[in-house]
């Protein structure tokens, strides 16, 4: 006979684990490869270039793989209706904003982490601080192990409102 496994030990397990999947990195690949693909597309798509293609190829190649949708392998189903220039137009914003976030949190990992190489002589005013050994405890754990935590979570809920985005404008 076996037992259930704890809820709250799986979601500790799915909280640490989470920075260390595959789909979490593809995740972040698409969040910062959608805002340069639907810059290049504006103008590509009044030249006539097949951009929606495009489009729905990036969200296919690192969003799909973790949907389970019977419209298709991609979820985005049959041929698109619209170009990629409606998509292009009104994903840029999203995609701006996510790839910022996408960058910005990803980025404070290593360098709090690594506080001590940027901290510079004076760390007594620093968080955590007025000891070199709080400070860059603090920035290490809050910084650095806080946000390897926090980013999968907030990048999966970015990509998720852009796969929604793409699959209303690409479909």
């Amino acid at each position: 006979m076996t037992t259930a496994p704890d809820p709250t030990s799986t979601h500790v397990r799915d909280l640490v684990h989470a920075p260390f999947t595959a789909a979490t990195w593809r995740r972040t690949a698409y969040a910062l490869l959608a805002l340069p693909l639907d810059l290049a597309c504006i103008p590509l798509a009044l030249l006539g270039a097949p951009t929606a293609r495009w489009q729905r190829g990036l969200v296919h190649r690192f969003l799909a793989p973790d949907r389970t949708d019977p419209t298709g392998p991609t979820g985005l189903p049959g041929r698109p209706r619209a170009g990629g220039l409606p998509h292009a137009l009104l994903a840029t914003p999203l995609n701006l904003v996510t790839a910022f976030i996408t960058l910005y949190g990803w980025a404070i990992v290593p360098l709090n982490i690594g506080w001590p190489l940027r901290a510079g002589d004076d760390y007594s005013g620093a968080w955590g601080g007025p000891t070199f050994a709080g400070a860059w405890a603090f920035h290490a754990v809050v910084g650095g192990i806080g946000f390897l935590l926090l980013m999968p979570w907030a990048v999966r809920g970015l990509t998720a409102v852009q796969f929604r985005v793409a699959r209303s404008l690409l479909s």
